[in-house]
């Protein structure tokens, strides 16, 4: 296998802020290893080894206790690393499934089984080369009871999306905000567009996640400190503090170039939850209440 790319830091800093007890790292991944796990024949990137002693390393080091490990697209449909992942937790990890619309019952029962809260569907036509709306939605209304599901998508295909989100039955997840343009502020059209979504519905939930993504590389470097996300997303995880949940996004897909420090990552949590209370609900209280209510 040629042309395998990292994406996650080598050293890590060790975080000024401490995570409060019971603090959950909400959108995490594992890759690999492939010679247990093999990446799909459709994947868009071929990423080395980043397998659960590396995550689980990576979470005690954060000062993190708990996982939720997110599929990811290298693995298609084929789940069994991040059953595996989950499976070596000890308990302290659920995970987020990719799955075939036509699953069948007991297949989403053993997923259960095995840690499973929810189903993603992605619509980053990068990562992806088919996302068939009616079929989503047709799996989504045979969710095992208390799962829910994540949606991956950019702010410009928003209001495209809106009868399709609107019709999911169950409870919904949007990734990293669907991807604003931060640079636009807490104002701006794309937060503006997102807060509308998040009106319509109480059952729908956000990330708070991914100012390496979001936040433009400035002039002569990184983004980092990534202070357009902090200005732009505080606001939203003030108004919407009982529906937001956070993550590291390690091991970081397809960042390779733009390789971020977590511990500047775990960092950003008290610029966008500046409250004792918001930190205890943004890592604590939320993600228990989605994964670990039963």
């Amino acid at each position: 296998m040629t042309n395998r790319i990292t994406s996650w830091h080598p050293n890590p800093s060790k975080p000024s802020y401490t995570p409060p007890p019971g603090a959950v790292d909400a959108h995490c991944h594992v890759f690999g290893p492939v010679a247990q796990f093999p990446f799909s024949a459709k994947a868009k990137y071929i990423p080395e080894d980043a397998g659960p002693d590396m995550l689980f390393a990576l979470r005690d080091h954060l000062g993190f206790e708990k996982n939720v490990v997110v599929q990811a697209s290298c693995h298609g449909t084929d789940n069994a690393a991040t059953l595996d992942a989950i499976a070596k937790s000890n308990g302290k990890a659920r995970g987020v499934a990719v799955v075939d619309p036509a699953i069948p019952e007991e297949e989403l029962a053993a997923l259960h089984d095995g840690g499973i809260r929810g189903i993603r569907f992605n619509f980053l036509k990068r990562l992806v080369d088919n996302a068939p709306k009616d079929k989503f939605l047709e799996v989504a209304g045979r969710l095992p009871k208390g799962w829910h599901v994540v949606i991956y998508f950019e702010a410009d295909i928003l209001e495209e999306l809106r009868p399709f989100i609107d019709a999911i039955p169950v409870p919904l997840v949007i990734d990293h905000m669907g991807r604003p343009d931060v640079s636009q502020g807490p104002d701006g059209a794309d937060m503006t567009a997102f807060r509308k979504l998040l009106d319509s519905r109480e059952d729908i939930w956000f990330k708070a996640t991914c100012p390496e993504r979001l936040d433009a590389i400035k002039e002569g470097g990184l983004g980092d400190p990534w202070d357009d996300f902090a200005r732009a997303v505080a606001p939203l995880v003030e108004d919407y503090q009982d529906r937001v949940i956070w993550g590291t996004d390690w091991p970081h897909p397809n960042m390779q170039d733009e390789i971020p420090d977590d511990g500047h990552i775990v960092d950003m949590i008290p610029r966008i939850a500046p409250t004792a209370e918001l930190q205890q609900k943004l890592l604590v209280t939320n993600p228990n209440r989605l994964y670990w209510a039963d």
